[in-house]
């Protein structure tokens, strides 16, 4: 992914497993959507709960501990698209 704005456009449309590298220093993989019909019903944008943050942060769905969770792009190592047929949110 060679910018920002395309991983977000990525995020938007599928369902992706990342890999960054967290402050601490460990490596973290986190399958993340920004895709509408997987983000919770009550708070459906980031915007909605946004606070002012480091241009470089992305914020995104954690599928797995269903939460907002971010990490910065700089510190991405991989992107890897998973099936969009997922649905881990059925109830």
């Amino acid at each position: 992914m060679d910018d920002k704005e395309s991983l977000i456009k990525w995020l938007q449309e599928n369902t992706l497993r990342v890999t960054f590298t967290k402050t601490d220093g460990s490596k973290r993989v986190m399958l993340c959507t920004l895709r509408r019909d997987l983000l919770p019903k009550k708070d459906t944008t980031v915007e909605s709960k946004s606070r002012a943050r480091p241009e470089s942060i992305i914020s995104v769905w954690d599928l797995e501990a269903k939460g907002w969770r971010s990490f910065k792009f700089e510190n991405v190592i991989s992107v890897v698209l998973v099936d969009t047929l997922i649905h881990l949110q059925e109830s």
